[in-house]
């Protein structure tokens, strides 16, 4: 199945924000306007841009640069959320599963499995996953140990492309700023846009063609990547391990009863020698002990452990 991707073409936006009032009302993740009485600054601080950055509330700006020519000032926009990493730091980081690639080639969510470890947050090299409670979106069902913290950031409208529709934002766009369609032929018209470019932008280029895998949402840019607030050169930093005694007791309850599967794809897990985790996080209570038994924390670590492994293979690929 091709993977879906977006292309936004900078020079093309004319910042109307359009695409983030679309964002947001598809989603339904901010029925009023974000005050700091609710957790998002959204005052005015000396710029058309607002919010001034990401948050749970907001999975989609518009960044603006302020960049002195010798001919004047020049105004970069930036459309800003999830670029939908191939080589995705989240989806490597993340201890549950919560993260993976759909079969179009984005990253989804799952934030039934999210824990909040905040992994992603500290490792995405372009900060697009935000903290915030459960229940931001309508749209976004969580049920197990509520109420609690997930991550939330931009999921490519999934529910509108998996009944073939386009997401919100390119629905929106005025200018057709932003394409939405199969990757490789955004890929070509990116390329060509690129070339017709360089005459009067000599700095014109494709960002997220190559980057990390190949990004899922790229862009024309007409200068530097970090002129545009882009990172010229995004990797996944080095993460320690993920211990299993870090894990709440609501997801060890909810695994041991079944709600959640431990790794589905990963098929029956093998039989081990598990040392039990040390004390903390409820794991020295003998009620709690009683009915989740060595066999689930076994799992559980054997999981982490796997997951682990399968990482360092795929990086000895790449």
């Amino acid at each position: 199945m091709p993977d879906k991707a977006i292309l936004y073409d900078s020079t093309k936006c004319t910042a109307c924000r359009g695409c983030q009032v679309a964002c947001k009302q598809w989603n339904e993740n901010d029925e009023e306007i974000p005050t700091t009485e609710n957790g998002v600054d959204a005052r005015n601080w000396g710029s058309y841009e607002n919010p001034p950055e990401l948050n749970p509330h907001t999975w989609l700006k518009i960044g603006f640069a302020e960049v002195e020519r010798p001919d004047g000032l020049d105004w970069l926009f930036t459309r800003q959320a999830c670029v939908h990493c191939t080589t995705a730091a989240c989806v490597e980081v993340c201890p549950t599963f919560a993260r993976s690639h759909h079969d179009l080639g984005f990253i989804t969510i799952d934030q039934e499995r999210c824990i909040a470890c905040g992994r992603c947050v500290e490792y995405c090299p372009f900060g697009a996953p935000k903290f915030g409670n459960h229940d931001l979106s309508r749209r976004i069902s969580v049920e197990l140990g509520t109420p609690r913290t997930v991550t939330y950031n931009c999921l490519l409208c999934r529910d509108r492309v998996e009944d073939g529709l386009s997401p919100a934002c390119a629905k929106t766009c005025p200018t057709q700023a932003i394409q939405f369609g199969e990757r490789t032929d955004l890929v070509a018209l990116g390329r060509a846009r690129v070339a017709a470019l360089k005459a009067t932008r000599p700095k014109a280029y494709l960002y997220g063609e190559n980057e990390l895998g190949g990004l899922h949402v790229m862009s024309v840019l007409t200068d530097d990547p970090s002129v545009h607030g882009l990172p010229a050169h995004p990797q996944i930093a080095a993460h320690p391990d993920f211990s299993a005694n870090e894990l709440p007791v609501w997801y060890i309850e909810a695994v041991g009863q079944g709600k959640l599967p431990v790794l589905p794809e990963l098929g029956p897990l093998p039989e081990l020698p598990v040392t039990p985790p040390g004390p903390g996080l409820g794991w020295g209570l003998p009620a709690l002990w009683s009915w989740l038994g060595i066999g689930i924390v076994g799992g559980l670590w054997w999981t982490i452990r796997r997951r682990g492994v399968s990482q360092e293979e795929g990086q000895g690929t790449r």
